[in-house]
């Protein structure tokens, strides 16, 4: 089985709904379990063979390169991208690390457990020969507001600010590009990674691919609890 494209964890976040539980820790290092979350995250990344990772980084970043280190222990290669002095936003930090790269990629978000089968989503990236695909999940709104709707294996509605009721899918934390899909963002700094989604659909470009299996985060105290009571089980 060919190995999976590198991965972009996009783990600068500030994790602003955890600040209280846990000031002094990047979102990545909170523990689950008495492990940090990023460990989890990277033993579920070489589980689906991935062999390379990039860690987008910004806020208290030497927490998390002080534990991963190249990655070694978790069986990947691990390599970092920093924000800098300015922040740049998910789209403008994905558009640094990628740089280079000159082969399709992936993004995960950096608070997102995601215990599926990685490869179909990859095979359905190949299969539609587009710029990218999402995967996606039907959510109905149960766990977290949806926020896009597709047809026909493409994703043709995208907005977490402002959803619709019509929007019965959300964003599952996971999605596949060619490095061509961020190249009218060349020129920008800083732009959020909803911008290249939007741009992607009107240009028809999109692709989606269903997921079954629920997604679990550790961007809330709610999902922590979640995901560290869903691991245990799974451990047993």
């Amino acid at each position: 089985m060919a190995n999976f494209p590198p991965v972009l964890i996009l783990a600068g976040g500030l994790g602003t709904r955890v600040s209280s539980l846990y000031p002094d820790l990047p979102k990545a290092m909170i523990p689950v379990n008495d492990e940090p979350f990023i460990g989890h995250q990277l033993k579920l990344l070489a589980r689906e063979n991935v062999t390379d990772v990039i860690l987008c980084l910004g806020h208290l970043s030497e927490t998390i390169v002080e534990y991963v280190g190249n990655g070694e222990a978790f069986g990947l290669n691990v390599q970092y991208s920093y924000d800098g002095e300015k922040l740049l936003g998910t789209g403008g930090a994905i558009l640094k690390a990628s740089l280079g790269l000159n082969r399709p990629f992936a993004v995960l978000y950096g608070d997102s457990y995601l215990d599926t089968n990685f490869y179909p989503i990859y095979d359905a990236f190949q299969q539609a020969d587009k710029l990218g695909v999402l995967a996606v999940f039907e959510n109905k709104n149960q766990m977290i507001p949806s926020n896009l709707s597709y047809k026909f294996g493409m994703v043709v509605h995208y907005d977490k600010n402002k959803p619709s009721p019509n929007m019965q899918y959300v964003d599952y934390g996971l999605s596949i590009f060619k490095p061509q899909a961020f190249s009218a963002f060349a020129d920008k700094q800083s732009f959020d990674l909803a911008e290249v989604f939007t741009a992607l659909i009107k240009e028809k470009q999109l692709a989606a691919y269903e997921v079954k299996d629920r997604f679990y985060e550790a961007g809330s105290e709610q999902g922590i609890n979640e995901l560290a009571a869903y691991i245990k089980i799974k451990n047993k």
